[in-house]
C-alpha cells in the first residue's frame, strides 16, 4: 500500500485529506504531526518543517503545493541532506494557477495603460481632468521568467496589441513575444520596457534582482509588478526610483514578509497597489487530480513532468 504524508499548515488539511482520499482510495494516507517518523513513500506539503523529512530514505517523492519550491530549497540550503537523497522534488503545474495569473497580469498593464490608477487618485481629489492613455503600440510589456505561468502571461498579453518581450534563462520561443535568454541579452530585454511583470523563480541568483540598477534600464516612469517572491525586491530601491520617478507606479502582491508588516513604508506610497498574495491562488481539486496522477504513475514505473533541476531551483 502507498503511504503518504500530508502537511498544510494554513488551510483545514481535512478538506485535503478528504478529497485525496477520494483521488488515491487506495493509500494509506495521514496528517503529518511533528514526532511521526513512520514510513512515507511520498510526502505532500506546503512550507513543511525539517523534521517532517528526516529519516526518510524510503521517501519517492515530495510534492510542493505551489508551482514555486524556494521554501524547501531554503531549509536544504540551510541544513542539507534535509531532504532525502533519492526522493523527487515536484512542484505544481499549472493547477488552475495560470488562468489567474493572466488575469492578474492583464488588469495591471490594461490600468496603467489606460491610467486608470491615476484616474482613482483624481477621484480623491474631486478632480474631472481627462489623462491621455499611453500609445498602445509603444507600450512595451516585458515578462521576467517564462516558466509554465510566464509564458501563458506572456501569451495571453499579445491579444492586447501591445508589444511584448520575455527573458528566461534559456532560449524559448513564444508567438508573437519577442523573447531574449541568458545574461548577455539582459540588458537588451530590460531596454525602453514600460512595465515590467516578474514571474521568475525564487533562487540564490535571481535574489533582490528588483534592483536599483535594474530600473534604471526600464524606459522612464515605468511601472513594475512583481508577482513572483517578495525576496526578488530590494524595498529601497523601489521607494527611491518611485522617489525620482523612474518607476512611475508598482503593483505589488507578494513581499519579505507576508503579511505586510502595519509599519512598512509601502502602505502609505501613493504610487504602489498591494494586494496580499493572491495573484494565483493553489486550486485544491485541480492539485490534487494532478498530484494523484503523478503518484499514480511513479507507482507504474512511468516518468513525470514537473521535477525540479536542485541545482537551478525550478
Amino acid at each position: 500500500m502507498t503511504r503518504i504524508i500530508f502537511y498544510e499548515r494554513s488551510t483545514d488539511a481535512s478538506l485535503w485529506l478528504h478529497d485525496l482520499a477520494r483521488a488515491l482510495p487506495e493509500a494509506d494516507l495521514r496528517e503529518w504531526q511533528p514526532g511521526d517518523t513512520a514510513p512515507a513513500d511520498y510526502a505532500i506539503v506546503w512550507r513543511a518543517p525539517r523534521e517532517l523529512f528526516a529519516n526518510r530514505p524510503d521517501l519517492k517523492a515530495v510534492f510542493n503545493l505551489g508551482a514555486g519550491v524556494d521554501a524547501i530549497l531554503d531549509v536544504e540550503r540551510k541544513e542539507p541532506g534535509t531532504l532525502p537523497p533519492n526522493a523527487k522534488l515536484v512542484r505544481l503545474e499549472d493547477s488552475g494557477m495560470a488562468q489567474q495569473m493572466v488575469e492578474y497580469a492583464m488588469h495591471a498593464v490594461l490600468r496603467y495603460m489606460r491610467r486608470l490608477d491615476e484616474y482613482e487618485a483624481l477621484q480623491r481629489e474631486g478632480r474631472w481632468e481627462k489623462l491621455r492613455a499611453h500609445p498602445r503600440e509603444r507600450f512595451t510589456v516585458g515578462v521576467l521568467g517564462l516558466g509554465v505561468l510566464g509564458t501563458e502571461v506572456a501569451r495571453a498579453l499579445t491579444t492586447l496589441g501591445v508589444p511584448v518581450r520575455g527573458f528566461s534563462r534559456s532560449a524559448k520561443q513564444i508567438a508573437g513575444v519577442s523573447t531574449y535568454a541568458g545574461e548577455a541579452q539582459f540588458d537588451a530585454f530590460l531596454d525602453g520596457v514600460q512595465v515590467l511583470i516578474n514571474l521568475l523563480p525564487h533562487t540564490p541568483d535571481t535574489e533582490g534582482m528588483l534592483n536599483r540598477r535594474l530600473f534604471a534600464k526600464l524606459a522612464h516612469g515605468a511601472y513594475l509588478v512583481n508577482l513572483a517572491r517578495g525576496a526578488h525586491l530590494v524595498d529601497d530601491d523601489l521607494l527611491g526610483a518611485l522617489d525620482s520617478g523612474q518607476i512611475a507606479a508598482a503593483t505589488l502582491d507578494v513581499f519579505h514578509t507576508e503579511p505586510l508588516p502595519k509599519d512598512h513604508p509601502f502602505w502609505q506610497a501613493p504610487r504602489v497597489t498591494i494586494t496580499p498574495h493572491v495573484s494565483a491562488e493553489t486550486l485544491r481539486e485541480e492539485s490534487v487530480e494532478q498530484i494523484a496522477r503523478k503518484i499514480s504513475a511513479l507507482e507504474r514505473g512511468e516518468s513525470i513532468s514537473g521535477i525540479v533541476d536542485m541545482t537551478r531551483g525550478y
